[in-house]
């Protein structure tokens, strides 16, 4: 069975630990500006939104690499190769979320390769904003089941 994460941005309350929880897995650090995972933060809303790559079906970051450096993994993950990365950002420019960036350090890409199956940001989240949960719950029904949801409280209101 395929997994993702599934992000509910009205349950973050910006407190980073996501990013802490990514940055220390991945890079040997807590530093939230080394992780995979950020937390956008819109001031004058007061609201906060994490995101992080999707692992989409179409992987314009895989089909666009020259070098063949990113793979699908068992799960779904698409996953960058250190050792085949030439650090081109090739990537970085198809990916239409932004979601893949430029290490200076290492010169290489990072993304989000879901922890090998066990997301060190899902389990550091403490409000449930982040969980990995199957791949299926994801999809249309889902948005399908919240927009009624939410069409159905607006005409309570109105």
């Amino acid at each position: 069975m395929e997994r993702a994460l599934v992000i509910d941005s009205g349950k973050c309350t910006g407190c980073e630990q996501c990013e802490v929880a990514c940055s220390t897995v991945h890079e040997g650090v807590s530093n939230p500006a080394h992780s995979r995972i950020k937390v956008f933060n819109f001031h004058d809303e007061g609201r906060f939104v994490p995101y992080t790559c999707t692992q989409c079906d179409e992987a314009w970051c895989m089909q666009s690499c020259p070098v063949d450096a990113i793979t699908l993994a068992d799960g779904g993950a698409k996953v960058v190769s250190d050792s085949q990365c030439v650090g081109c950002k090739v990537c970085t420019i198809a990916c239409p979320f932004g979601t893949i960036n430029y290490n200076a350090s290492t010169g290489k890409v990072i993304k989000c390769d879901l922890c090998d199956g066990d997301p060190a940001c899902a389990k550091a989240c403490p409000t449930g904003a982040i969980v990995f949960t199957d791949a299926e719950a994801t999809g249309y029904e889902k948005m399908k089941s919240w927009a009624k949801a939410t069409d159905a409280g607006s005409q309570a209101t109105a």
